[in-house]
């Protein structure tokens, strides 16, 4: 089955993802992180989306944003590609980072918009990382980590 055009997508509230290639690791380390989070405030800077909630795994990253249809894209196009040229240069490697394009998929209610923030930030309890939410330094949600 062929995705949705993001162009279709509704305004408003949406649940996006971007994973490694290949199932690489997108972040190796606490200053890949770091480094982007920086690279995606300065693009939020330009637009109106907001993030609701975000999860750093190793493999991907997950956040939910309200805004715009037509910033995503733009945004997204940007952190995923100034972050892949930083972690290339800084770990001595080429080539793509991210496996595809990023999912964006809407969130069309109150309910799934808290639904889609505990998924994010419940994430690293459920690949065992952490025993709660609170505990993983590369999360967190506007609507608190009191998830269970």
């Amino acid at each position: 089955m062929a995705r949705r055009l993001r162009s279709n997508l509704p305004d408003g509230y949406f649940h996006v993802t971007a994973r490694g290639v290949a199932g690489e690791h997108v972040y190796l380390d606490d200053d890949d992180r770091r480094t982007f989070l920086a690279i995606l405030a300065a693009a939020l800077t330009r637009t109106r989306l907001e993030v609701h909630a975000l999860c750093l795994m190793g493999t991907h990253y997950h956040l939910v944003l309200d805004g715009l249809v037509r910033d995503l894209s733009r945004v997204l196009h940007r952190v995923n590609g100034t972050h892949a040229q930083a972690f290339n240069a800084r770990h001595g490697r080429f080539g793509h980072l991210f496996a595809d394009r990023f999912s964006a998929r809407a969130i069309e209610s109150e309910e799934h918009l808290v639904e889609a923030c505990r998924y994010v930030v419940l994430n690293p309890v459920r690949a065992g990382l952490v025993d709660s939410p609170a505990e993983w330094p590369w999360s967190r949600s506007r609507y608190g980590f009191d998830v269970a």
